[in-house]
């Protein structure tokens, strides 16, 4: 502070609470980081989603397989002791 006050700079007091706002322009302090180019208008996408809307309920309403008569399935029998005896086909 030294130095700039002896190469001929000069300090101005200003009054506590006072603005630091040029009350002559009005236009106060000014950020820079939104003065670059503006965003792109949005899109609408309302035929994109009712596109992807229309696949889901088609995908819902998929025929629905018809089942195969049921199979027969091997079943082991055990005897009294709990020791497995033989294969016997049941049907369902």
């Amino acid at each position: 502070m030294q130095r700039f006050l002896a190469e001929g700079g000069s300090i101005q007091e200003v009054a506590s609470g006072v603005s630091g706002a040029d009350p002559i322009s009005g236009k106060g302090h000014q950020t820079v980081l939104f003065n670059g180019p503006k965003e792109p208008r949005r899109t609408d996408l309302t035929q994109v989603a009712a596109t992807i809307d229309s696949r889901k309920e088609a995908r819902k309403h998929k025929p629905k397989r018809q089942r195969l008569a049921p199979r027969p399935r091997r079943k082991l029998v055990y005897d009294d002791f709990g020791e497995p005896l033989r294969w016997v086909w049941q049907e369902n």
